[in-house]
Parts: C-alpha cells; sequence; structure tokens
C-alpha cells in the first residue's frame, strides 16, 4: 500500500511538472499494486491525456468512473478529453455531459452544471452533424430533470422545439430526395411510385408532427403557433396522401380535425379551407355553408377557387341570396343586374378554374355555369377534369366523394347530349344510367335520357322519362320538352296547345327563362308550321312567320330560328338577300344547325366560293351532328363530307378528299356523287385500282337508282375510262370512251380522250412487239381523227396525235405499204392555209409540195419518206393551233424536233451501214428544240433532246445541252445514258461508263444504259462482258428498241461461231432469232440483221423462211450493186447467193441450189476479192453445188466440185471425208479406189482425223479387208479414250466397233467380244446413253437397259443434244410395255420402238 502511494504521489508531482512519461510510469505502477485506484486512473488518463493518447486516456478515465460513479473529477476528465477531440466522440460526449450535469444537479451547483450542458449543446453546434446536434438538444426539453433544474437558465421549450422541428424538417427532405435519387435508377422503376414509396416509409416513421404539436403547445407567440399548426396539418394530409387505403381512415379524421380547427379560428391557410370545402361531399352546392364560402372569398381574393365562388355567388344561377339581402329580396329582385357584368364574371371565373386545376368545387360550378350559357363543349371540357380531380382526391384522401361524382356527372352527361349530337350519347346515356342506378328519382338524369331517346327520333320512350322526371320534380323546362316530344312524335295539335300552357310561366327579362321562352314560340311555329303544310298557310305571316319572329324578340341569339326564317323566305317569300342573311345568322350562332348550313353551302357553291364552302362544312363536321349513334333510327348526314371532298378536289388536295369522301359514304353507302368523288380523288392520286372500283360502284348504284334520280351519268364512265387508260387497259378504256361519245357525240375533252388513247394504245402495243395491233390502233385513231375535224379544226391535240399515228408507220417499216395517204393528205389539207406548212422550209425544204411530191413513189423507201414528211406536216399545224398558249407552243415545238429528227433517221437509209445521210432534218431539230427551249427553259426534256440533235452537228452545244438538263433533273435515266452514248462517241470510256452507270442506278430497268456498257466491253475487248451486257439489256428492254436486238444477236453470233459445241442447242438460238425477227419488222433496210437472221433460221431448220429471206436480200443487194457497183457490195450479194444455194439444198430444190452456187462461184471468181469471208463463200457454193449435182445424178460435177472444195481448202480432212464418200456411194470401181486412196493419204497428213478413220474402218468392213480392219480397230481403241470426242463421234466409234466384233468374232459366237465393247463404252463413257443401250442388248439384265434410259434422259434437250431417236431407242431396251410406248410416242418412225411394243403384247 506503501509503495502505491508513494507512486501516486509520485505521479502527482511528475503531473505538475509537466512530466508526462515520469506520471504515466508511476500511475501504471500504481494501478498495478491498487487496480481500483481512483487517482491513479485519473492521473494516468490525464497524462495520456497530455501525450495525445486520446483512446488511452478515455480508458483510464472510464476505469476510474467505474471505481467512483459519482465523483464528477474523472467525468470531468473525459469530458476534457472529448472537448480536445472536436465533434469526433460527440456521442460519447453527450453521456458524459449528461452523467456530469445529474452530478452537479445532485449537489446542487447550477453554474457548473448549466456550464457543463452549454459547453455541450456548443460543441454539438458547432462540431457535431445535425442527427448530434438535435440529440443535444434533447437533454433541455421538458421531462427531463435538467430542465427543471435550470429552468430560467437555459432557452425556452418553444425556442428548442424550434431547433429540433427546422433539424427534423431538413433530415427528412434531405432522407427523401436521397432515396428517391438512388430508387429511381433502379431497373424498372417508376418515378411517381417511387416517390409515394419513400414519402411513405418516412413520412409514416416521422416525429416532426409530435415536435409540432409541442411548438404549438409550447409557444407564446400567436403567428408561431399559426406557423406551426399550418406545418402539422401539411405534414398530416402529406402523410395522408401517401398512406395506403387501409389506413387512411384515422389519419384522414385527424386531417379534418386540424382543417377543421383552423377554419373555426379563421385563419386564412388555404390548404385548411380547401379540406373544410372540398371534403363536404353535397348533393347540392345549396348545402354548402354560404358564409364559409364567402368567408373563403374575403380571405383568398386571388385564388382560384376563390374567384370561382366570388362569380358564382353573384351569378344568376347562384342558389344562395346575395350579400346583404335575404331569400325572399333575392327572389323579388331576380332579374336586377349585380355590380359585375356578366362578361367579367365569366372571364374571373374561367381565370379562376385554370388558377385551380385541382379544386373538384371550382369544377362542379363551372360546370353548372357553362351549362347555363349553353357552352357544352366547354361544360363537357370542365366535368371531365372534374372526373379526373375527384378520382385523384379519392386515391388522396380515401373519401368516395359519390355525390360529388353524381353532380359532375350529370352536368357531363347534360353537355354530352348537346354537344356534337349525337356523337357522345352512348356515353351520356351509360352517365345517367349509372346515377339512376343510385338515385331513381334524379331527376335530372331523367331528363337526360329522354333527350336522348328524343334526338334519335324514340319519342314514346322519350315521352316515358319526361313524365318521370315530371313526377319527381315539376319544371316547366320539362313540361316544355314533354309537350314538344308529343309534336315531334306526330301529334302536333296537342303538343302546340301544351307548348302554349306553358308560355304564361315564361319571362323574357328572366335571365334563366328567356332562352326557354324563345324555344318554346320556335317549337309552337314548328307545330303551326307542320299542321298545314299548304303554301298559303306557311306563307302567312300571322301564323308560324309570327312566332318565328316572337322567339327572336325573346332571345335574339336563337338559332334554329333563323333557320326557319331563312326556309321561310327562300321557299316561300322568295327573297334570297333576306335569307341568305337568316342562314348566316343562324350558323354563326350555332354550328349544329345543318340546314341553314346546307343551304348556305349550296349558295356558295353555286358561286364557286369554294373557300366558304370549306368553312361550312368544315364547321358542321366538326359540330358532331353527322353521324347517328349505333342503334339510332336518325339517318345520318353525308354532305358536308361530301362538301370538303369536292372543295378538296379542287384544291388537289386528294389524299384528304380521299378521307372526305370516305366520310361521306360511311354515312351514306347510296350517295352516287360521293362514289364518283372518290374515285376521281383516287385517280388523281395514282390509286387506279382503288378508283376502278369506285366507279363501278357508282355504275352500279346508276343502274340501281336509275336516271330519273341521278340525271345525268355520263362523267363515271367517262371517268372510269380515264383510269382503265391510266392502268393500260386500252380496249377497255376505248370502249367506255365510246359509251360516253354515244350519249354526247360532240363532247370535246371525252373525242380527244378518245383519240389519245387509241395513239397510246399503238405505242404500248408496238414496245409490247404486238405491230399489227398497234397499226390497227392508228387506223381506228384516224377514223376518229377524221371525225373531230370535221367541228373541232383548232384543236392541239387533234393534229399532234395525227402526227403521232403518222410516226408509228415510220417506227414500224413493215407496215408502210398500209400507210393511208390520201386520208391524212385530205386531213391535212382541209380548211388550212397551206402556206402555213412552209414553217422551217429554208431548212428541212419540207412543204405541201414535197410531201405531194413523196406520195409518187411506190417502194418502200418512199413511203416511209411520205409518212416522215406527214408527221411534220400535222405537227407544224399543231404549232399554228396554240399561238395564244406558251406551254402548248413549247410542247408542239419539241413534238416538231423529233418528227424532224424521226425524218433524218428514215432518210439516212445508210446510217445502219455506216455511210451517213442529209442533214437538213437534223438541223431543223436542232431550230425546233431552241424555240420549246425558248419558250420553256426550266423542262429537262428538251434540253435533253437538243442534245440529242446536235451530238453530230455541235458536240460542245450536246454536252453542254445534257448538261443542263440533268441540271434540272438528275433523276433521268435516259438523260444519263444520252450523255454516256455521246462521251462514247468522243472516245471518253470512263466518263462513257460513268454515266451509265448513274443512269442504271436511277433506273435499273433502263435498257439503254445497259447497253451502253455493253459496247464499252465490246470496245475494250471483253466479248463475254459485252456478251452478257447485251443480253441482259434484251432481256429487260420493250420491243421498240432496233439497237439493243441487233447488237445482242451480233454478239451471240460471234459467241457460236466461238463456240462451235453452243451452235448445237438450237434453245440458245431462239432468243436471238427472235431478236432479229423483230428488227426486221422494225428497219425493212437493215440488210446485215436479215441476212444474219437467215443464218439462225437455216440453224433452226427453217428453210422456208430462210430461202424467202435470202431471195428479198438478194434482191436488194443486186439492186444496190447496179446502183453503186461496190465491191463491198458484190462480195455480199455473193455470200448471200452461197447462203441461198444452201437453204434451197435443204429444202430439197437442187437445181435452184446449184444455180445459186455456181452463181456465187462466178461473182467470187475475181482474184481482186481476197480474205477469209470470199474463202468461206467460195467453199460454201462448192460444197452446196457438189451436193446438189449429187442428188440431181450428176457424178461428174458432183465430183469436179468437191474438187474445187478440197483446192479451196488445201485438202481438209473434212472435206475430203465428204467427198470420199460421194465417191464410194458412186458405185464404180475406179471411184471407189480414188476414196480409198484419199483417205489413206488424209490419215497419213492427219493421222487423228477421227472422221477419216471412221470411213477408212467402214471401208474395210465392206472391202472384207481384215489387215485393214485389225490395224483400224487399233486406232479406233485410241480414239475411243480422247477426251476431245464429241457424243456424235463416241456413238459413230462404238457403233462400227460393235459392227466390227459382230463381223469378226473372237469366240464362237462372238458374244464375249461384244459384251466387252459394251463394257468398255460404258468405262469411258458412263454419262453416255450408248454403251448403256450396247450392253443392254447383249444382256437380259434390266440394270443396263435402266441406266440407258437414265443417261438418255439427262442428256435430252434441254440439259443435252441427244436427238429424240436415240433416246427413243434407249427406251425400247427396256423391254418394258410403258417405256415401249414412251418410245413409240418420241419417235414413230423409228422402228425399235415398235419392235418393243410388238413383243410386249
Amino acid at each position: 500500500m506503501s509503495t502505491s502511494k508513494a507512486a501516486l504521489k509520485a505521479a502527482k508531482g511528475a503531473l505538475d511538472s509537466h512530466e508526462y512519461e515520469r506520471a504515466i510510469e508511476n500511475a501504471t505502477k500504481a494501478l498495478k499494486e491498487d487496480p481500483q485506484s481512483y487517482h491513479a486512473s485519473v492521473f494516468l488518463g490525464l497524462a495520456l491525456e497530455k501525450q495525445s493518447r486520446n483512446d488511452e486516456s478515455e480508458k483510464a478515465y472510464t476505469a476510474a468512473t467505474i471505481v467512483k460513479a459519482n465523483d464528477p473529477l474523472a467525468w470531468q476528465g473525459l469530458i476534457s478529453l472529448y472537448e480536445r477531440q472536436g465533434g469526433r466522440m460527440l456521442d460519447r460526449y453527450h453521456e458524459a455531459a449528461s452523467r456530469l450535469a445529474h452530478l452537479f444537479m445532485d449537489v446542487d451547483d447550477k453554474t457548473r452544471c448549466q456550464t457543463v450542458v452549454d459547453k455541450y449543446t456548443d460543441l454539438a453546434r458547432k462540431c457535431g452533424s445535425r442527427t448530434q446536434y438535435k440529440h443535444s438538444l434533447e437533454i433541455l426539453l421538458p421531462g427531463t430533470g435538467l430542465y427543471d433544474y435550470l429552468e430560467g437558465r437555459i432557452p425556452r421549450p418553444s425556442h428548442t422545439y424550434a431547433k429540433l422541428c427546422e433539424i427534423v424538417e431538413q433530415e427528412e427532405k434531405e432522407k427523401i430526395n436521397h432515396e428517391i435519387g438512388q430508387r429511381r435508377t433502379r431497373l424498372g422503376a417508376r418515378i411517381d411510385q417511387v416517390t409515394v414509396e419513400v414519402k411513405r416509409e418516412v413520412l409514416q416513421n416521422s416525429d416532426l408532427e409530435t415536435l409540432y404539436q409541442h411548438a404549438i403547445d409550447w409557444t407564446d407567440d400567436e403567428e408561431a403557433r399559426r406557423l406551426y399548426e399550418e406545418k402539422l396539418l401539411q405534414h398530416a394530409y402529406d402523410t395522408l396522401v401517401v398512406l395506403p387505403g387501409p389506413q387512411k381512415a384515422s389519419k384522414r379524421q385527424e386531417v379534418i380535425r386540424l382543417a377543421q380547427g383552423i377554419v373555426i379560428l379563421k385563419h386564412p391557410f388555404p390548404l385548411a379551407w380547401k379540406i373544410t370545402l372540398e371534403w363536404h361531399d353535397v348533393e347540392s352546392i345549396e348545402e354548402l355553408d354560404v358564409g364559409l364560402l364567402r368567408e373563403y372569398v374575403e380571405f383568398f381574393p386571388e385564388d382560384g377557387l376563390g374567384k370561382v365562388l366570388k362569380g358564382y355567388l353573384e351569378s344568376e344561377i347562384s342558389v344562395f341570396p346575395k350579400e346583404g339581402s335575404t331569400a325572399e329580396d333575392n327572389d323579388n329582385n331576380e332579374a336586377e343586374a349585380s355590380s359585375m357584368t356578366a362578361e367579367d364574371r365569366l372571364i374571373l371565373m374561367t381565370d379562376g378554374l385554370e388558377d385551380s386545376p385541382s379544386s373538384m368545387l371550382a369544377h362542379r360550378i363551372m360546370g353548372e355555369y357553362y351549362l347555363h350559357l349553353d357552352e357544352y363543349e366547354s361544360a363537357t371540357e370542365t366535368a371531365r377534369k372534374g372526373r379526373r380531380q375527384a378520382a385523384l382526391e379519392t386515391r388522396m384522401s380515401g373519401l368516395p366523394f359519390q355525390n360529388i361524382v353524381d353532380a359532375v356527372d350529370l352536368v357531363l352527361g347534360t353537355a354530352l347530349v348537346q354537344h356534337q349530337a349525337p356523337r357522345h350519347h352512348p356515353e351520356a346515356s351509360s352517365l345517367f344510367e349509372g346515377i339512376l342506378a343510385r338515385k331513381p328519382g334524379n331527376s335530372s338524369a331523367l331528363v337526360g335520357i329522354g333527350l336522348i331517346f328524343e334526338e334519335h327520333e324514340e319519342f314514346e320512350k322519350a315521352m316515358g322519362f319526361l313524365q318521370r322526371a315530371l313526377r319527381h320534380a315539376s319544371s316547366i323546362r320539362i313540361q316544355c320538352e314533354a309537350a314538344w316530344c308529343k309534336a315531334l312524335s306526330g301529334d302536333y295539335a296537342i303538343g302546340c296547345s301544351e307548348l302554349e300552357e306553358c308560355l304564361p310561366y315564361l319571362s323574357a327579362t328572366d335571365l334563366r327563362t328567356k332562352t326557354l321562352k324563345a324555344q318554346t314560340l320556335y317549337r309552337i311555329g314548328m307545330c303551326m308550321w307542320n299542321l298545314d303544310d299548304s303554301k298559303a298557310s306557311r306563307r302567312d305571316r300571322n301564323k308560324a312567320y309570327a312566332r318565328f319572329i316572337s322567339s327572336l324578340q325573346a332571345d335574339m341569339n336563337f338559332a334554329p330560328s333563323y333557320t326557319s326564317l331563312g326556309i321561310y323566305y327562300t321557299d316561300y317569300a322568295k327573297d334570297k338577300s333576306r335569307a341568305r342573311k337568316c342562314f348566316q345568322k343562324a350558323f354563326e350562332l350555332s354550328s349544329s344547325e345543318v340546314v341553314a348550313a346546307e343551304r348556305l353551302a349550296q349558295s356558295f357553291a353555286k358561286t364557286s366560293e369554294w373557300d366558304l364552302v370549306e368553312i361550312v362544312a368544315q364547321r358542321v363536321v366538326e359540330s358532331g351532328k353527322l353521324r347517328p349513334p349505333p342503334g339510332s333510327k336518325k339517318k345520318g348526314i353525308s354532305w358536308p363530307f361530301a362538301a370538303l371532298g369536292v372543295v378538296q378536289l379542287n384544291n388537289q388536295d386528294y389524299q384528304e378528299s380521299i378521307i372526305s369522301f370516305q366520310s361521306a359514304l360511311r354515312i351514306s353507302p347510296k350517295d352516287y356523287y360521293s362514289w364518283v368523288g372518290l374515285g376521281e380523288s383516287y385517280q388523281n392520286s395514282g390509286r387506279y385500282i382503288a378508283a376502278t372500283k369506285a366507279f363501278e360502284q357508282a355504275q352500279e348504284l346508276e343502274q340501281e337508282l336509275g336516271a330519273d334520280v341521278l340525271g345525268d351519268t355520263w362523267f363515271s364512265k367517262y371517268m372510269l375510262a380515264n383510269v382503265k387508260r391510266e392502268l393500260g387497259e386500252y380496249d377497255a378504256a376505248i370502249a367506255g370512251y365510246g359509251e360516253v361519245l354515244a350519249l354526247r357525240k360532240k363532247e370535246y375533252g371525252v373525242s380527244i380522250a378518245s383519240l389519245q388513247t387509241l395513239i397510246e394504245a399503238a405505242w404500248h402495243n408496238f414496245e409490247l412487239g404486238f405491230f399489227g395491233r398497234a397499226i390497227q390502233s392508228v387506223q381506228f385513231a384516224l377514223n376518229v381523227a377524221k371525225d373531230l375535224s370535221k367541228w373541232r379544226k383548232g384543236a392541239f391535240s387533234l393534229w399532234k396525235s395525227v402526227g403521232d399515228l403518222c410516226s408509228v408507220y415510220t417506227y414500224i417499216q413493215s407496215y408502210v405499204d398500209e400507210f393511208p395517204f390520201q386520208d391524212i393528205h385530205s386531213l391535212l389539207k382541209d380548211d388550212f392555209d397551206l402556206e402555213s406548212f412552209n414553217l422551217l422550209a429554208d431548212f428541212d425544204d419540207m412543204d405541201w409540195a414535197a410531201f405531194e411530191a413523196s406520195a409518187t413513189g411506190d417502194s418502200a423507201a418512199s413511203v416511209l419518206k411520205c409518212c416522215s414528211f406527214a408527221a411534220i406536216l400535222a405537227q407544224k399545224r399543231a404549232i399554228s393551233c396554240c399561238a395564244n398558249d406558251p406551254h402548248a407552243r413549247a410542247v408542239a415545238w419539241y413534238n416538231l424536233g423529233w418528227a424532224e429528227h424521226r425524218a433524218h433517221v428514215c432518210q439516212s437509209g445508210e446510217i445502219s451501214s455506216g455511210t451517213p445521210g442529209p442533214l437538213r432534218y437534223l438541223k431543223a431539230a436542232v431550230q425546233c428544240f431552241k424555240r420549246a427551249i425558248e419558250l420553256e427553259s426550266g423542262n429537262s426534256d428538251f434540253w435533253n433532246a437538243l442534245g440529242v440533235v446536235t451530238t453530230q452537228l455541235n458536240p460542245r452545244v450536246a454536252q453542254h445541252s445534257f448538261v443542263r438538263s440533268l441540271y434540272i433533273n438528275d433523276k433521268n435515266a435516259r438523260t444519263w445514258t444520252n450523255l454516256g452514248i455521246f462521251y462514247l462517241f468522243e472516245g471518253d470510256v470512263q466518263l462513257a461508263n460513268d454515266a451509265f452507270t448513274r443512269a442504271q442506278s436511277v433506273d435499273p430497268d433502263h435498257a439503254q444504259a445497259w447497253l451502253g456498257q455493253g459496247l464499252i466491253a465490246a470496245q475494250l475487248g471483253e466479248t463475254g462482258e459485252a456478251r452478257n451486257l447485251f443480253t441482259h439489256a434484251f432481256e429487260i428492254s420493250n420491243a421498240s428498241a432496233t439497237q439493243i436486238p441487233r447488237s445482242y444477236a451480233f454478239s451471240m453470233l460471234d459467241y457460236l461461231l466461238s463456240s462451235p459445241g453452243a451452235s448445237n442447242d438450237n434453245a440458245s438460238l431462239l432468243q436471238p432469232l427472235l431478236a432479229l425477227r423483230q428488227l426486221s419488222k422494225l428497219n425493212i433496210s437493215d440488210l446485215p440483221s436479215s441476212h444474219i437472221r437467215s443464218l439462225f433460221q437455216e440453224r433452226i431448220g427453217d428453210q422456208a423462211n430462210v430461202s424467202q429471206t435470202l431471195m428479198s436480200i438478194c434482191s436488194a443487194l443486186e439492186a444496190e450493186y447496179e446502183t453503186s457497183e461496190s465491191s463491198e457490195t458484190l462480195a455480199r450479194f455473193a455470200q448471200a447467193k452461197a447462203d441461198l444455194s444452201r437453204s434451197l439444198l435443204a429444202e430439197g430444190n437442187f437445181d435452184g441450189a446449184a444455180d445459186n452456187a455456181e452463181t456465187a462461184l462466178d461473182l467470187s471468181a475475181d482474184d481482186d476479192q481476197t480474205g477469209t469471208a470470199r474463202n468461206k463463200t467460195r467453199l460454201s457454193a462448192h460444197l452446196s453445188a457438189g451436193l446438189a449435182r449429187y442428188h440431181q445424178g450428176s457424178m461428174d460435177r458432183s465430183i469436179e466440185m468437191f474438187k474445187g472444195a478440197l483446192e479451196e481448202t488445201r485438202g481438209d480432212p473434212d472435206i475430203i471425208c465428204l467427198l470420199s464418200q460421194v465417191l464410194w456411194a458412186k458405185g464404180g470401181d475406179e471411184e471407189r479406189s480414188i476414196a480409198r486412196d484419199q483417205l489413206f493419204q488424209c490419215i497419213e497428213k492427219h493421222p487423228g482425223h477421227v472422221g477419216t478413220t471412221i470411213l477408212l474402218g467402214a471401208i474395210a468392213v465392206l472391202d472384207d479387208d481384215r489387215d485393214t480392219v485389225d490395224a483400224v480397230v487399233d486406232d479406233l481403241q485410241q480414239l475411243r479414250s480422247r477426251d476431245d470426242l464429241s457424243p456424235q463421234q463416241q456413238r459413230q466409234l462404238a457403233q462400227l466397233l460393235n459392227a466390227i466384233t459382230a463381223q469378226y468374232p473372237a469366240d464362237k459366237d462372238g458374244s464375249s467380244a461384244q459384251t466387252s465393247d459394251a463394257a468398255t463404252a460404258v468405262m469411258l463413257g458412263p454419262s453416255q446413253p450408248y454403251g448403256w443401250s450396247q450392253m443392254a442388248g447383249l444382256t437380259d439384265d434390266a440394270h443396263p437397259a435402266a441406266m440407258a434410259v437414265l443417261t438418255a434422259v439427262r442428256k435430252a434437250p434441254p440439259r443435252g443434244e441427244l436427238s429424240a431417236g436415240d433416246l427413243s431407242e434407249a427406251y425400247a431396251g427396256t423391254r418394258e410395255g410403258f417405256d415401249a410406248q414412251r418410245s413409240v410416242m418420241l419417235a414413230p418412225w423409228k422402228s425399235s420402238g415398235w419392235n418393243a411394243l410388238s413383243k410386249v403384247g
């Protein structure tokens, strides 16, 4: 113990001398001696504190407090330690300060107790968090011992509670914002749902309302108390809003209690007043406390609800007495005007409604006020908003507000009955029925349903509901409506009597009944009007007319009376001016006056005031009175939609007009004129199929309704014909025009349309390749033009069409001999100054005399020239017909330019052979296009045409023209193609290719662009690519193109010549042949194309047409040679003769073949003619002559010709084989010996020649020359393994070897050798049918025969070149009945099929 005391004494001395380490050592030593030493722990804590070893110091102090809990020294040390650390240890500081303060309180040391409290709260305020500061203030609140002990020395509770409220408010606000910010980022989170959840969690657990209540209880400041009352109510209301439904009841009672308390104290807090007013669920506004309403207006004059209440209380619909008067005074002074005008009142209430969008009461009052003003649309909108707000208030407060909802529904239903009636009647009926289900005696709902039935013309039901309403509530308004229903049901006398009985109860000075009086007077007038419908009665001004006037005297804004007066003035008084004014006034007052609107629209339409028609019709449409509700007996009104459609059609707004006409037809499906309008709208918008259906429906209505109802109906037929024309159904269009012309013979528009359709049909058939149909259409068009010219000679379209029909003959030159010169001549000359044809004569030398002179020749070229001249003169006459129309004149010059260009093409027959023709027509075309551009410089087609005609004359102008055209319209594929051709002419291949590529991108189906790229490929030597491009161009082109089929056919010819195997496929020859046949119809002077066509025809075996074509070519070339004496023409003539001889030989005309062949030899005998073409011509002629003489029996002449062929070919092995066959066929020993020698010599020079080897083998078998046979067999075996043999050669080899094996068998029966040969054939050619057929003939196994059929089918066209006879033999080898029948059907001339069939039978 003495040691402990010494250590304590030493520790105390060390602390005094600031030797803290020694103090720590001594204190620690003392604690080891006595762990319960209080002072040792305190000294240790203090020393450690001085050394800033805070955690160890705190442990020491804490140990000391455990030893002596009621000794303040250790607690003071802790507090000192905590103060030094600032706010880091505030939570522990709170416990130490509270304990120390209570210790001082126990010893009654108020000064030191207050000091501890003040230091702690001040440190918490400065260094602590908001929560720590709040925690520090809690020790100052009433209920704690310290407050009672230090009262008067510490702040008042109201001040403390105020600080606590501020802190908690801020904490809750920050927590709500923080949680919302975190949770809103979760997947699927919605901001509104997150906000409600967070607020519910925070507000439910909040102590703020308790703090507010304490603040209210302790404060002496009245303003502060009211402030906290407001906050308490607001917090309770916010909590109520976010609480779930089952938990709202208790909280709602608290909110209502708080709000009523504030209202009782007349404190102007808006939320309390609104809760008190809005949550008072009354059936009628009359049940509200008027004093409370007036106090609200007084307290909140600028509030939205306050404005609405102020206007309502001073309005004529207010159920409360005016302020400062009794109810009795109010009843006696209803007509007195208030201090506020009606306009100012409406503005005030409208502004108030805008300022209070969440007020149910404001929407309810404004809805009723709008109903009073007959502003049904505004009432509808306001009531709908009120319903939504009531539903929202129900969700927030948990109160049903059923009476308020019913009142708003009554306003909405009543407004919907009148607003855009009868569109909203189903909805209104549903609302009324819902109210009646809860309140069966509600008169307003009963009247509403009655009005709906009245509008639907179900008057019995309407009267039933109105009578029920009268039983529950006696009302003059209901009595008037019931009487009117009786009148509408047909009982006008009783209805009129009852209406007159109601008049004494109605006052025109009472704002609430003046409109009803005007309506009653109008209805009395209508009863009188319908009771006696005679003209005298209706014209009588003392009857219905007087009532209508009285109605307007009662209310100048009653629209139906104006409508009735308008009808009176129109139909009976014959005063159109007054009638129009009445209709305008009626329609201005109410868009529901459909009769007045219709009369107005008709009058505006008669004067072509389409803008006014549109305004009237659109307003009627927006009124909503056009379509009856489902199940209604009332008919719909379609004329406003039809009128809108007509206006929109005139304004070229076709999509909108379609919608309008469709709307009209939904209401009136049998409206003929709406169908016609719909069809026209569809047509103008490019929807031709729909237009066709619309016009067809209109024509069905024509038959159903008849002309008596519809009147003149030709227009629909005319429009349907126009649609057919647009669809390309020209025959139907022409027939339609014919039907119209039968009804209206001199209808210019229809006649011109018929003429133009015939011309379009001609061009269409021309493009499709139906040239005969095209000419037939042109002939019909000429007849129409002749008829039209009899009474309308000055029509531009007439002469433009005449020029077009003449041009058709220049394009389809095979029909030029059918050109009706006399008809055209008389048509052009009829009633016209012939001097006018001299237009541009300085350039084209074209006048009337030149046209007549062109008709003197009989040749096709002369007739073609006449056609071109006629087209030019017709276009010149078209120019003279449009002097006053700049656009038509520009088009006329444009058409004349193309006519001149076509004349240039047709008159330059040498163009196809490479020599330029005359340029006068081309220069004239340039002048035409220039004049067209002067009149209309923005037309891209004009610039393109100028570029085309100047390409040959002036390349710089041509390039500028093309570029200008593309600047105006860069989406024209034709212009891009023309530019590419221009660059190709100029030698710029790259630019040409770019232009063609651009044309393809603009229009991939523009064939000329692909042709241009094919020409580029051909120029670069890429023949395969060129052929593919020409083929694609031909496939997508129409029949009007001439260069495309020519290029395609020539490229295919080059391909077939370079690929002999391809020429054996007849399918590959058909398309080029068709192209050349098509070309021959378009250009009769294109002899090279005709010659090539004859070669294709010859290849496919069309010998008759070949001979005919070549004969015409020979005649044309002979005539050309007689004129030009050109060696080139002579060579072509010789070639044609050689080809003709070959064709005649194939026909069996051996005399003609021999003569033409010898003529070809004579024509080509000139040594000046050299080259491969001459050699081929002479070889063909020698062979044809040789074969022809052979068939004539002139063997010597035949052999002579073959020898000549050998000389021409210098010993060609194929010619030697042919000559040997002829010599052998002659039959003499000498000739056969010569044949053998020729073949032996040939095989020496050409050891691998297949034909020579086969012939030697055949001759050796026939001569029974076994040595030669053995030698040939070896060669044949070697030949069989070659890959370059054709299927025909492989078959010949197999047949010869099979014959040799049969003739010279190696075994007794020879079957083994034949089987071996057949197996070899199969091995060498497993895909060929010959080896399999041979094997099938040597064995009874069915497999070889089946394989023979399989391979034969695969080699048959179009997959191969196997003939029908070979396929027939393959089927015959199966020995099956069905295959034998197929064999006979494939080749009935083959005996194998018949033999197989006989064996099966």
